[in-house]
Order: structure tokens, then sequence, then C-alpha cells
């Protein structure tokens, strides 16, 4: 029976229609999963969720509200979604409570950091002088760039080991403070975080790179969707 998997959409330009890449869903069906698409819902239905779901897959997508890390709105910041920010900081936050595997996915991994007390840089040139190219130019299943793993980490052992990776890139905000209880486990040569995950035994993982889009040319990254079906099933990744 297949695990089910909740994948979190955003909205489209004027908020009528639900956005979700099939990227996602199909990541999460390679992997053994069951992919439940999960619309921006008011913050009190996410107990409801989390009785349909076993694991969580944070989407990519528009910037995060500066406010929910303490800072107004700078010039630099792009489209946000209001709805969108409260239930996902609501679901990972309960998720993260209740120990339901979590895998954040670019805007996915700094939901997941800000809702674990963590911070954001409102854009890479706030905060890493002479930064890499981290909005790439090129197909979504190009990679762009090198990224460091910390060995011995969650991450490192679920992509088999490997120390250094090649990966696509899409992003111009980037986490600044890494939220209590996690830690950094993967960086660019400019010193950008590239994945966090949750210190213990506990499943949560966020990595700033979209490897859902990467699977078909490089099979290595379905590792990740495995590892979050596998927690979600009871089987430690």
């Amino acid at each position: 029976m297949p695990v089910p998997i909740g994948i979190t959409v955003g909205l489209d330009q004027d908020e009528s229609r639900y956005l979700s890449p099939r990227a996602y869903a199909e990541a999460v069906s390679r992997a053994g999963g069951l992919p439940l698409l999960l619309p921006p819902l008011p913050p009190g239905e996410v107990p409801a969720v989390l009785r349909l779901v076993r694991g969580i897959v944070l989407s990519g997508g528009n910037d995060l509200d500066p406010v929910y890390f303490g800072e107004e709105c700078l010039p630099l910041t792009r489209r946000i979604e209001p709805e969108r920010d409260a239930f996902e900081l609501a679901l990972a936050r309960l998720a993260l409570h209740r120990r339901v595997p979590l895998l954040g996915i670019c805007r996915g991994m700094q939901v997941l950091n800000v809702a674990a007390g963590g911070s954001l840089y409102q854009d890479l040139s706030l905060g890493i002088p002479n930064p890499l190219k981290h909005f790439q130019e090129a197909p979504r299943w190009y990679a762009s760039h090198w990224v460091e793993l910390l060995p011995g980490s969650r991450l490192a052992r679920i992509m088999g080991g490997v120390t250094r990776l090649k990966t696509n890139s899409f992003h111009h905000q980037a986490v600044r403070q890494v939220a209590p209880g996690f830690k950094a486990v993967a960086w660019t040569s400019d010193g950008v975080v590239e994945a966090i995950e949750a210190e213990g035994e506990a499943f949560a993982l966020g990595v700033q790179f979209h490897p859902e889009t990467m699977i078909y040319k490089e099979p290595l990254f379905l590792r990740l969707f495995v590892a979050l079906v596998q927690a979600a099933g009871g089987i430690e990744p």
C-alpha cells in the first residue's frame, strides 16, 4: 500500500487557481508514495491534514513574508502569498512537533527553517559577498553549481555517502540563521547554506535545490524522495 505523502501547492497570480509542478507528484510516486496535493487551507485545518498524510513535501514557490522572521519587506523581496505562508508554517510546526517526516525543497527549506525559529536573507546580495549565480538560466534538470555535503550527515548518507554534488539552483533568498535544533549540512563555494537537517533521529530535511526536476537525468536525486517515503512508512532511511 503506497504511503500517503502530502505536497504543498501555491496559487496563481490572481489567486484563482492552485499551482503545482507535476514533477513533485511524479517523484513521490516513483519513490513508492501516494502523492496528495495540499492547498493553502486555514491553519486550523492542519491537524485534520496530518491525519491524512504520513509525510510532507514542502514545495518550492514564491518568497516567504519576512514578518515571520522579524523583518519588514525590503525592496528586493518579491511576491508573497499570505495564505500559503500561514498554512505551511503551521503545517511545518505541527509536523515537527508530531515527528511527521518532512522534506523541504527550495522555498520549502526556507519555510522549514523559519517554522523552527531560524531566519533568511531576503536577498542573497544582502549577506553573501560575491555570490554565485543562484537563479540559473538553464533547463530545470541542468546542474549548474557544486554543493559540498557534511560527511556523515543524514543527507550525505541518503545520497550514498557522497560529499559533493552538482545541483540546479532557482532562488534569490537563503537561510541566514539556522533554526535551533537544526544544523547546516551543505554549502556552495560562496557560503550559501544548501541543506539543513534536524539534529537527532527525526526526519526533517531541507534542500535549497530542486531534486524533483533532476531525477530523470540523474536518478541519484530520487533517493531524497525514497528516504522520505521510507521514513513516513516507519523505515529508517
